[in-house]
């Protein structure tokens, strides 16, 4: 069996995951700490090259310094002993930087040290090794009227440089770090306050998207944000414009639907209806003819009147319901409390094992045509829905005006709606056309879960048609 091969694009799919969602300043303070990080490595990369430099510099001068000065030492002490020559070279020689210079006799025996570091070393170890040049070394001849007497070993000391590098370093990277550390938080206030119009923005984005075309956002200073300002504003007033123009053709649509409903049920009521009464009439007259008639001709045409009667019912109870769906009985002559009462009524004489309750105190008479239509057609739908479909026992029926606008709530307490359906409106198509009704009219419908069952809400503004007729 082969292994599988390592998952390398794991790392690859790290940093997408860690940039991607992340807000627009922190992702700039991460490139702006990005920045500061590479030129922190170059101007560390640039100081241990100088540095490096000046110290071989350094240790190469202290080093040629070594062998004038001891010419110039056993010049001046031709006829001293050797052991006080060898104290006056030592002490001369500590004088001396960056180097360590060790005395032999002629025997190659150590007589004496000329210098020596005091002190502990303060640059760190890993430091001391990217600037400490090559070890250099070389033997000085001590030559005294002729003869060699010793020699002075020269060895390369740099950490007296290195430590002076290091401090200077070390000043230098916190004034950095510290002017860093300032700059970023400038740059975080100042972010917030550029970026700010971006949040106004966001929030006219979302009041957009929840049909509030009345949001506006401030122009902002920078020059960028304030096209994109103005274009949004310009944006909300044409939504506006255009959902305004789409409900008054909408209301216009509906005026006419109701309009022409009104006609079609005048027209079955009074050419309809009467042609109804004519044949039950006639239908009666035949059978009290058929009355006079001898058998078995009596026995049939009575068996047909009957049939007859029993048509005529049939058809004049299916008119009345089409005379009731295409304009409810009483809309406009009666008060519109009275016609929520009759139909919640109605419903709960078809429904006896369940407990329908209507509250419809404190209305007026009616609201205007279009109102009040769109108010008994939602509490008939809203009702139909929760005696049919949502095996409630329950449900409450309430109609209020408040502030100067209509509330209506439908209230069950059956097995609720999937929390899908609750966002999308649209699946139902009595739940659309309620929808449509009431938007065109500048109202609001939602579907609010409740435990146990579900609320339609809907509000409406209460006198629309008045004001639609003073606005021209």
């Amino acid at each position: 069996m082969t292994e599988p091969l390592p998952d390398d694009t794991a790392p690859r799919r790290l940093v997408p995951a860690l940039w991607s969602g992340r807000p627009m300043r922190a992702r700039l303070m991460v490139v702006v700490v990005l920045i500061n990080l590479v030129a922190a490595a170059i101007s560390g990369a640039v100081i241990i090259h100088k540095a490096r430099t000046a110290t071989e510099v350094e240790t190469a001068a202290s080093m040629a310094v070594v062998e004038p000065l001891v010419a110039e030492t056993l010049q001046a002490m031709q006829d001293a002993p050797l052991p006080g020559l060898f104290r006056t070279l030592a002490l001369r020689f500590r004088g001396l930087r960056h180097v360590r210079v060790a005395l032999l006799d002629a025997a190659h025996q150590p007589v004496g040290t000329g210098t020596q570091r005091e002190g502990a070393r303060r640059a760190p170890a890993w430091f001391a090794r990217l600037i400490a040049p090559p070890a250099q070394s070389h033997e000085v001849p001590l030559m005294l009227r002729g003869a060699r007497i010793g020699t002075a070993l020269v060895t390369a000391e740099p950490s007296d440089e290195i430590d002076e590098v290091w401090g200077y370093a070390l000043a230098l990277g916190l004034t950095g770090l510290s002017l860093s550390f300032a700059m970023l938080a400038i740059l975080y206030v100042a972010f917030g306050r550029i970026l700010s119009p971006l949040a106004q923005l966001a929030a006219g984005l979302t009041r957009l998207e929840q049909q509030d075309y009345g949001a506006r956002v401030g122009r902002p200073d920078t020059r960028e944000l304030a096209v994109i300002a103005t274009r949004f504003n310009r944006l909300a007033e044409a939504l506006g414009a255009a959902r305004a123009a789409n409900l008054r053709l909408h209301r216009r649509v509906m005026t006419a639907e109701e309009d022409e409903r009104r006609r079609t049920a005048l027209e079955l009521h009074d050419e309809f209806g009467p042609c109804l009464f004519a044949l039950e009439a006639n239908s009666s007259s035949i059978a009290r003819i058929a009355a006079t008639l001898d058998e078995p001709a009596r026995a049939r045409l009575i068996q047909r009147t009957d049939d007859i009667a029993a048509i005529v019912k049939r058809v004049q109870t299916i008119n009345r319901a089409l005379l009731n769906r295409l304009r409810p009985a009483g809309l406009g002559q009666v008060p519109l409390s009275r016609c929520l009462e009759l139909l919640v009524r109605e419903a709960a004489r078809h429904h006896p094992e369940m407990a329908v309750e209507g509250r419809f105190a404190a209305l007026k008479a009616g609201y205007g045509d279009l109102v009040d239509l769109t108010i008994y057609r939602c509490v008939q739908e809203g009702l139909t829905n929760a005696l049919r479909h949502a095996g409630a026992s329950r449900v409450t029926v309430e109609v209020a005006e408040e502030e100067g606008s209509l509330r209506l709530a439908v209230d069950d307490d059956g097995s609720g709606l999937a929390e899908d359906r609750v966002q999308d409106l649209g699946e139902g198509r009595g739940l659309a056309g309620m929808r449509e009704r009431v938007e065109a009219l500048g109202g609001r419908l939602a579907l609010v879960p409740r435990e146990p069952g579900t609320s339609l809400r809907i509000v409406l503004p209460a006198g629309h048609e008045a004001r639609e007729e003073e606005a021209p």
